[in-house]
């Protein structure tokens, strides 16, 4: 019992929260289009997105153990993992049992789903699936896919994925949304590598803050974070998401904070974590304000 309680570290279930807020887009969208849901489907569509994302943090968790990373990085509240293997490392067994648990999981949902839409949406789920295994495995060594494979994952796949769990349809409409969460989930990756360049470096990986440095990837980290606000106002302006979807633009006051302190700090991460912590904020709270105005509409 002790053990299983242990293996709940590995999972990172503080984190596991912004699964949810990214499948609430899609039930918005799905809302929106429709005007009613299965709450079946929707509770299959949130366990879907929450196993996928304990999948996932478990896979990072054993791979960081197993090229010893965490045991080189700073840490900070939001980034060097949860400790949890290197004080017990006989429980690195236990944590890739729950990633491919939850991974299975994942698939049986998409499978069911595919079951009751149509088959010929296995493949996009397969790249969701290959996303889960890969990001930790091989993507965190390309510098591009490391950017944007957090992102892809809690955007367009979880959102669009929602969706068409919902509806058995893709819309224009879905796809412009998950834009909100692929700019800020890239963005959250993107942040919390600042503190591990050293670290990551020492075993190969290669992504923006590692191959640019620090002040260059926060220009990137600001560029993602402006585009994530005009993916909504536009979306409003040209009727692809409804005018209540402006509430999300409330986390404006987090974002300008955080811009200004990327700009000041970005070369000094000890006065870049309440940052980093404001970003986790915007992160969660922006997905959700926009599937209210969805909700809304």
């Amino acid at each position: 019992m002790k053990n299983w309680k242990l293996l709940l570290g590995p999972m990172r279930l503080p984190f596991v929260i912004l699964a949810p807020a990214c499948v609430l887009v899609g039930l918005g969208t799905a809302y929106w289009q429709t005007g009613h849901i299965s709450w079946f489907y929707a509770v299959l569509a949130f366990i879907a997105g929450i196993s996928a994302h304990i999948s996932v943090n478990a896979f990072n968790e054993y791979f960081d153990f197993k090229t010893n990373l965490d045991e080189r990085t700073q840490k900070t509240p939001f980034s060097g993992g949860s400790g949890t293997l290197q004080a017990h490392p006989e429980l690195a067994k236990g944590a890739l049992v729950i990633s491919w648990a939850t991974f299975a999981i994942s698939a049986l949902i998409g499978l069911y789903f595919a079951y009751v839409w149509g088959w010929w949406v296995l493949s996009f789920g397969v790249v969701g699936l290959i996303l889960l295994y890969g990001y930790t495995a091989w993507m965190v060594y390309n510098p591009a896919l490391c950017l944007i494979a957090p992102g892809l994952g809690f955007g367009p796949l979880m959102v669009l994925s929602t969706h068409f769990a919902l509806t058995g349809t893709f819309t224009w409409q879905a796809l412009i949304a998950s834009l909100v969460p692929f700019f800020l989930v890239s963005n959250l990756l993107l942040l919390n590598q600042f503190p591990d360049v050293e670290a990551d470096r020492s075993i190969g990986r290669r992504h923006y803050p590692i191959l640019l440095g620090r002040t260059v990837s926060g220009y990137i980290y600001i560029g993602f974070l402006i585009a994530t606000y005009l993916v909504i106002a536009m979306g409003v302006v040209f009727g692809l998401l409804p005018r209540f979807s402006l509430l999300a633009l409330l986390t404006l006051i987090l974002a300008i904070q955080i811009i200004r302190s990327v700009l000041k700090n970005s070369e000094n991460v000890p006065a870049l974590i309440p940052a980093m912590g404001q970003n986790v904020i915007v992160n969660l709270l922006t997905p959700v304000l926009l599937a209210i105005g969805l909700f809304i509409g």
